[in-house]
């Protein structure tokens, strides 16, 4: 029996100004087959989206290609339809004029279009609202309309672009059992699902197989079998023990795969959007702890999503305050100094740390050493590294630098002139180098 869908050697590059290239994933090899629902979850920026747009025919491989059944895809492909994070209707059409827009193409009289339409949005809860338009609905009301509209195509795989993380926690929770009863007790055509996510209990909660991507570029790091019966119970051992092994796998570093001159590249320069004080607030939280903790207890003690909580559980261990292994993670000796010190003792800690252990700081306050004045515009750091990461997120690297530069008082920021400068009192960087 062939693949539904079959993802082969499939790689993806951005072209960057300047004329380089960002690769965001890298030799992905996978297949969906009739029955699966397949959760593809990674770090913030891994390419999960890409990869689905892919699948969708929406962005174009550089490499590699997708079939469905057994059939090269060129162009959009004809078996699947997409379920939107943004829900993506449009605000001048009723709730049935959205839903049969999901028909548009098809050989079929305008009646039996609007017929069709109407079964699928009393089958995801919507009868009666048939007229209203997305204006007056609510968000988890308008993302079943988006799930009607991908629907209503009878699509064989039905492809969510993390469709509940714009709704509140109990809508979501709501909308994740009923698609999940739809697919269960068959009352949909679909004959497999492709969910992104970046929520690692929702992927347990509803899949039967978890898809884990690294970054820099997306590698698949594992393909997990999700066998724990239904309807899971969340708080069960075995649910519990699924969650902490991806958070561990999440977390794992790529050492078995040769990493391109690109992908090293960007680790010179990528740092995680966290702020000094949302880090110095994460580690005197660990320090209450004072053990070796379980990452996915504390994400669930602190009530962080992992699009928050990674980033700075990234921040703690590039700074070598924080040791993660095996989804566990442990203050360092300098992270219990760090929790345990007065302001000003946190900021010289704070300076050690990364003087040793972000090398562009070093070329920062090397070129404003060098300079007779200690001044230099920013934009002369953010062409650098624009060359490699592309100028939005040279932008969001510029932020990151400076509020961290600033807050271990390594340099300053003159926000009118845009300029990094040494302080006055004192060369810095001497100082670091005695």
């Amino acid at each position: 029996m062939k693949a539904l869908i079959e993802i082969n050697d499939v790689s993806k590059e951005f072209s960057m100004p300047g004329g380089g290239k960002s690769n965001v994933l890298e030799g992905i090899n996978l297949s969906i087959n009739a029955g699966d629902f397949l959760a593809i979850l990674g770090p913030s920026g891994s390419g999960k989206s890409t990869l689905l747009r892919i699948i969708s025919g929406l962005v174009e491989a550089s490499k590699g290609e997708i079939t469905y059944l057994g059939d090269r895809v060129v162009g959009v492909n004809p078996g699947v339809a997409m379920v939107f994070q943004s829900f993506a209707l449009f605000p001048w059409l009723t709730v049935l004029e959205n839903v049969v827009m999901g028909l548009e193409g098809k050989s079929l009289l305008k009646t039996a279009k609007e017929e069709k339409a109407r079964l699928v949005i009393d089958m995801v809860g919507l009868d009666g609202y048939e007229g209203a338009y997305p204006k007056e609905l609510s968000g988890g009301m308008r993302q079943r309309v988006g799930i009607a509209r991908a629907l209503v195509s009878d699509p064989d795989v039905l492809l969510m672009d993390e469709p509940f993380s714009a709704l509140d926690v109990l809508t979501a929770e709501n909308l994740r059992r009923d698609l999940l009863e739809l697919w269960l007790d068959g009352k949909i055509p679909t004959k497999a699902i492709i969910l992104v996510t970046h929520g690692i209990e929702e992927a347990v909660y509803m899949a039967d197989r978890a898809v884990i991507l690294s970054a820099n570029p997306a590698r698949v790091l594992e393909d997990i079998n999700i066998d724990i019966p239904r309807w899971r119970e969340k708080k069960s051992p075995e649910f519990i023990s699924l969650v902490d092994r991806i958070y561990g796998l999440m977390t794992k570093r790529v050492s078995n795969v040769e990493e391109s001159t690109v992908a090293k590249a960007k680790k010179i320069f990528e740092l995680p959007q966290v702020t000094a004080g949302a880090l110095t607030g994460f580690l005197e939280l660990l320090e209450d702890v004072n053990v070796k903790t379980d990452l996915y207890k504390l994400a669930e003690r602190f009530m962080m999503d992992i699009e928050d909580f990674f980033p700075i559980v990234n921040a703690a261990e590039i700074l070598r305050f924080a040791y993660v292994a095996d989804g566990d993670i442990e203050l360092s000796d300098e992270g219990i100094r760090f929790a345990r010190a007065s302001l000003l003792e946190r900021k010289e800690i704070f300076r050690e740390q990364l003087l040793k252990h972000v090398p562009f700081v070093w070329r920062i306050l090397t070129i404003l050493e060098s300079k007779s004045n200690h001044r230099i515009d920013a934009d002369f750091f953010k062409s650098i590294i624009a060359r490699v990461l592309g100028d939005q997120e040279a932008e969001r690297q510029m932020d990151v630098l400076v509020a961290w530069g600033r807050y271990s008082e390594l340099f300053e920021y003159d926000q009118d002139e845009e300029h990094l400068f040494l302080p006055e009192e004192e060369s810095v960087h001497n100082e670091a180098n005695e």
